[in-house]
């Protein structure tokens, strides 16, 4: 669909795309989600599209949101949310299930529902599960709405770190050492799923990354130096989710590459390197989004380290079925290799995030960034493609 062919009434003028900016959501990344969500608010184009904020309570109530991005930012330390943000503490977004209308109603308890209008394309900035992992993306298919960034596949791949990883192995691309522990191994025998652990440690080092194994923004991380803090790690990870995943620590820099769907195919911006955090242990919540460590763009790299680290991050987009978006990280480890770590296939994007800011030094501002990622939403269909 192009935004020159959208319905309309007979000798009516075109009407405008309307795009509806779908946050918040029932991950332990709501905050972040609505931050980014008041980036994409302010950037876009209301000349070119109609908005239509539609925000996503902790406990998973659609709820029509004031279209107010200065609201939507961390202050004095503290996350938004969308209860603050809702129009209504009880009134409800719903979405059609019919792909014939995309008719969004509102209703409240005691009042007839009310018609919102026709939704062109979702822009869904949600982070982690039931948003990011593809059971949105689920829905948005069954509704017959376009959306921005990955299908269902591919979210479900980008957001288990397990799987991922699996993806790019298949695919000739090197990923680090990891173990993984599911919920049925701590079920049938805890001390052995621990011992799978320490197991590992032996084989490859102290410290390891205890992780939630479907979880973003360094959320439930914990580095471990020794035994003594396994067992923290892993209830602080198992807290965010029951599947954890747990990797060795690979020396060398962090390095990051952001890959944007353009109309001849997916490219990729300059990179960026994530400096060690004087004041944190690694990258973590804290330094990325509180105390905004800075990232250095783009990377310092020689030309031939930045080529092979743009064509891996195509190749990873490529691997996994993305589109749209994804930030590829990777680290480049002292004897001159590339390791993937992961990809995200919705990047944070808020001001100081650093998929934007790698877009801005390749020449592509965040309005363009935006708009972008709308254009490349609209020119495709739902349904298998």
């Amino acid at each position: 669909m192009s935004t020159e062919n959208l319905p309309q009434s007979p000798g009516q003028p075109p009407r405008k795309p309307r795009v509806a900016v779908v946050f918040g959501g029932r991950s332990s990344e709501h905050g972040i989600s609505v931050v980014t969500a008041g980036a994409v608010l302010r950037a876009i184009d209301r000349t070119k599209y109609d908005v239509l904020p539609i925000g996503i309570t902790r406990d998973g109530r659609w709820a029509l949101t004031a279209d107010e991005p200065e609201r939507m930012a961390i202050v004095d330390r503290r996350q938004p949310s969308v209860e603050e943000l809702a129009e209504s503490a009880e009134g409800g977004v719903v979405l059609p299930v019919d792909p014939s209308t995309r008719e969004v109603v509102y209703s409240e308890p005691g009042s007839v529902p009310k018609a919102l209008g026709e939704v062109d394309v979702v822009f869904p900035v949600l982070h982690g599960p039931y948003g990011e992992d593809g059971t949105l993306q689920g829905l948005l298919e069954l509704s017959g709405v376009p959306y921005v960034g990955a299908g269902v596949l591919a979210s479900a791949v980008g957001q288990d770190k397990e799987y991922m990883k699996r993806v790019f192995t298949s695919f000739g691309l090197k990923v680090g050492p990891y173990v993984v522990i599911r919920p049925r191994e701590w079920e049938r025998d805890e001390s052995a799923a621990r011992k799978k652990i320490v197991d590992f440690a032996g084989e490859h080092g102290w410290p390891l990354f205890v992780k939630p194994a479907r979880a973003g923004s360094s959320i439930g991380i914990t580095k471990v130096d020794d035994l003594s803090g396994l067992d923290e790690a892993i209830a602080e990870a198992r807290r965010h989710d029951p599947k954890i995943l747990v990797e060795a620590a690979l020396r060398g820099r962090e390095i990051e590459c952001g890959v944007l769907e353009f109309e001849d195919g997916p490219r990729a911006s300059v990179p960026s390197e994530i400096p060690s955090a004087e004041t944190h242990a690694y990258y973590d919540f804290e330094a990325k989004y509180i105390d905004s460590t800075p990232g250095i763009v783009p990377a310092p790299l020689t030309e031939e380290e930045t080529a092979e680290v743009q064509r891996l991050a195509v190749e990873a987009f490529e691997a996994a079925s993305c589109e749209g978006l994804v930030r590829a990280d990777f680290f480049l480890t002292e004897d001159g290799e590339f390791v993937i770590n992961e990809i995200n296939t919705m990047p944070g994007m808020t001001p100081i995030s650093m998929y934007p800011q790698m877009w801005q030094a390749s020449g592509v501002g965040y309005p363009e960034l935006v708009d972008r990622l709308v254009q490349a939403a609209l020119r495709r269909s739902t349904g298998l493609r």
